[in-house]
């Protein structure tokens, strides 16, 4: 297994005869205009499934969720935030999903970031998997009105609901529950 990320656990040649658990984080990046950035998506073993997500992925050993939310975020986007300017984990859920014809539960806790704190650097192809390269089709600044919208699915669902909850953050990790997906 190649780290502990997402999309880079399994490829297209990997057997899928067990559920991989881990644990994950990810950003919420807020533009300061009411907009996120979210991932468009696809399943390369569900090609017709097209979905928004939001940046992260799997948490390295020796490495805390915020690291791993930092780290996560600069190697897919480029938006390079540091540690001490994540809020939250406003939120933790456990997500269960297929990927690459592989079951996985991943245990999350999620972060909001601004851009207004990123600094934005290039981002190279060898910052992503072989199969993050597959996969992941878009990077686009959406509203939750533009999510609310859209044919394809959101994860978490959550972001479909008013946003106050991570926007006005009061310092409460809220519980998500198990979230198929």
């Amino acid at each position: 297994m190649a780290g502990n990320r997402p999309y880079a656990v399994v490829g297209s040649d990997a057997a899928p005869t067990s559920r991989v658990v881990r644990h994950g984080a990810r950003v919420l990046l807020l533009d300061g205009a009411g907009r996120m950035l979210m991932v468009r998506g696809h399943d390369p073993h569900q090609p017709q499934r097209s979905f928004w997500f939001t940046p992260g992925g799997g948490i390295e050993e020796h490495e805390s969720a915020r690291e791993a939310a930092v780290r996560e975020l600069a190697e897919e986007t480029g938006y390079v935030l540091d540690v001490e300017e994540l809020v939250g984990p406003v939120w933790r859920r456990t997500a269960v999903f297929d990927f690459f014809s592989r079951p996985y539960t991943q245990h999350e806790e999620i972060f909001v970031g601004l851009l207004a704190d990123a600094e934005r650097r290039p981002r190279t192809a060898a910052e992503l998997t072989a199969d993050e390269t597959e996969a992941l089709d878009e990077f686009a600044w959406l509203s939750r009105d533009q999510l609310r919208a859209e044919e394809r699915e959101v994860f978490p669902s959550v972001l479909l609901e008013p946003w106050d909850v991570f926007t006005e953050w009061d310092g409460v990790t809220r519980e998500l529950g198990v979230n198929p997906e």
